[in-house]
């Protein structure tokens, strides 16, 4: 991913790490797992791709219906605001809303 980010016309997806076939085991659980053990969990994975790619170039998205195998939208969606707590407002912004906006030509709210 990091030789990937080198290439500034690559922006980056950042979900769908809850699907069946990523090897979680989510799926076969008898309870969804919560917010903090997807953080635990998958952080290191959306902090390297962060690190690499920027705020700015990157998007939090959900991977809905094919996640719902394995964790609720709420959950999801609270487990990306933990992985971006310590981030600043402008890159929080990107990540929620900016660079979709952005990359998809969408109008500002």
């Amino acid at each position: 991913m990091a030789e990937l980010a080198e290439c500034p016309n690559v922006m980056a997806k950042l979900g769908g790490l809850c699907m069946p076939d990523n090897g979680f085991g989510y799926i076969h659980r008898d309870l969804p797992p919560s917010s903090d053990e997807i953080v635990d969990a998958q952080g290191k994975w959306y902090a390297h791709m962060l690190e690499v790619f920027g705020a700015n170039r990157c998007m939090f998205e959900s991977n809905f219906p094919v996640d719902r195998t394995a964790v609720s939208y709420p959950v999801i969606w609270n487990a990306f605001k933990k992985m971006s707590a310590d981030l600043g407002e402008a890159e929080k912004t990107a990540l929620f809303s900016g660079t979709a906006r952005r990359v998809y030509n969408l109008p500002p709210t």
